[in-house]
């Protein structure tokens, strides 16, 4: 019983992301996620006891799934600039795989959700940032390289660029792919940044 409880949360939020992704702009009701699941409204209550509690579960499996792979990339790779690269591509990557997940990551389908969602995902980019922070000021010691610009301001760059193709992907309703073109730009962006 429980392993199908677990099943149909999975469910719930599969088709909660594909509704996301086929419905640009528009706002998901928990009627319609329910009628997509094929269960009544408060069949869907019973798994999630709110709509703010779906979006959460997509958070957590979003934060789940790329520090799972951040930490791999960590401890595979021993050059700073590696380790970044890899992880802005892996953010990247994973939206474009994803693109309903994008419009919650973009904060396109928290409008008129409550603040602590909002809270949430920036808390995830936050997180994000303060990893590619912790690479850099961790290449000062070990690998005796320092950064043009000061830590912090190199570490936002990088999101600033990410963050902004998956805005762009978001607003093109998933026409212009977050990594197109990503390895050229990534070259310019950090174009002398360690020395």
């Amino acid at each position: 019983m429980t392993r199908q409880k677990g099943q149909r949360k999975q469910e719930i939020l599969e088709t909660l992301a594909t509704m996301l992704e086929q419905s640009p702009g528009a706002r998901i009701t928990t009627a319609a996620l329910a009628e997509q699941v094929g269960v009544s409204e408060a069949a869907l209550y019973r798994h999630f006891p709110s709509k703010t509690k779906m979006f959460e579960g997509l958070i957590e499996f979003i934060e789940e799934t790329l520090f799972t792979r951040i930490a791999i990339i960590i401890k595979e790779q021993q050059s700073a600039l590696v380790q970044c690269e890899r992880i802005v591509a892996l953010l990247l990557g994973f939206a474009e795989k994803n693109p309903g997940i994008t419009r919650l990551m973009t904060g396109d389908v928290l409008t008129g959700e409550t603040e602590r969602l909002r809270n949430r995902v920036g808390q995830l980019f936050d997180r994000l940032e303060t990893q590619l922070k912790q690479i850099l000021r961790e290449a000062e010691l070990r690998e005796g390289k320092r950064t043009q610009i000061p830590v912090a301001s190199a570490a936002n760059l990088m999101m600033a660029a990410a963050e902004g193709r998956l805005i762009q992907f978001v607003r093109s309703e998933f026409k212009r792919v977050p990594t197109a073109g990503w390895q050229q730009q990534w070259q310019v962006l950090t174009h002398g940044l360690l020395d």
